[in-house]
């Protein structure tokens, strides 16, 4: 872990008529007005992080997250939530996942909105913290502050999937994007010379908006990881 602290941001509105969250990831790292405690949100960046068992277990992390899911579940007939065991740091082999948000959102977001679906597009990528990789009806509120000053709203993987898969259809994502994330690989894909290499095997609308496009990749590979893994994941 980074930092105790964890919350994933926007200014999306839900379909509640309220703002999900505070502050988005690029306000953050812009300098917007933060609280004390997030000021280092400013310098470090947000990241989007898979979690372990050790931290689902600890008082100081993530239990308080950990039991207010846990009541929630119960409430639907659904069994408790149990991470992975924490492993070994074995790059490329796919059971971690840690990604730097640090690009501009403002077109993602944009992207999200002029869907269709674009209230239900937003909600299932920008309106939440916690993602899970259960089936939900509907996102749960969970009564745990985030950057969120009240809450923390945990969503269905198998949502955020369906939705970065018709983003990920309509940008025509290359097949060169990394399929595992274990450290900062999309991070460091998007920054270097592997899209001007992309770009000539395979060119399409991706190319015109690389901010969305990478917002699109970094929650396809969350949901894919959740899924793949039985891994919940967070902001940090």
């Amino acid at each position: 872990m980074r930092c105790s602290g964890h919350g994933g941001t926007t200014s999306a509105v839900t379909q509640s008529g309220k703002y999900c969250l505070a502050i988005r990831p690029d306000e953050a790292r812009s300098g917007a007005s933060l609280s004390v405690p997030d000021r280092r949100f400013r310098t470090m960046g947000i990241y989007l992080v898979s979690v372990a068992s050790d931290d689902w277990d600890d008082e100081e992390v993530l239990k308080p997250t950990a039991r207010a899911l846990t009541a929630e579940l119960a409430r639907l007939k659904l069994p408790p939530l149990m991470p992975p065991q924490p492993y070994d740091f074995v790059p490329g082999s796919g059971t971690t996942f840690e990604e730097k948000l640090n690009r501009p959102m403002d077109s993602f977001s944009t992207l999200c909105r002029t869907q269709p679906d674009g209230q239900d597009h937003t909600d299932a990528l920008l309106g939440w913290e916690l993602l899970l990789p259960i089936s939900l009806p509907q996102p749960l509120e969970l009564r745990v502050p985030s950057l969120h000053p009240d809450t923390t709203i945990a969503q269905s993987a198998h949502t955020v999937l369906a939705a970065a898969r018709t983003l990920a259809g309509q940008l025509a994502l290359p097949p060169q994007i990394p399929a595992y994330c274990d450290n900062l690989n999309l991070t460091n894909w998007f920054a270097g010379t592997e899209v001007q290499r992309a770009a000539r095997t395979h060119p399409g609308p991706w190319l015109d908006n690389l901010d969305a496009a990478f917002y699109t990749a970094v929650y396809l590979r969350a949901a894919e990881h959740s899924l793949r893994n039985a891994c919940p994941l967070h902001y940090t």
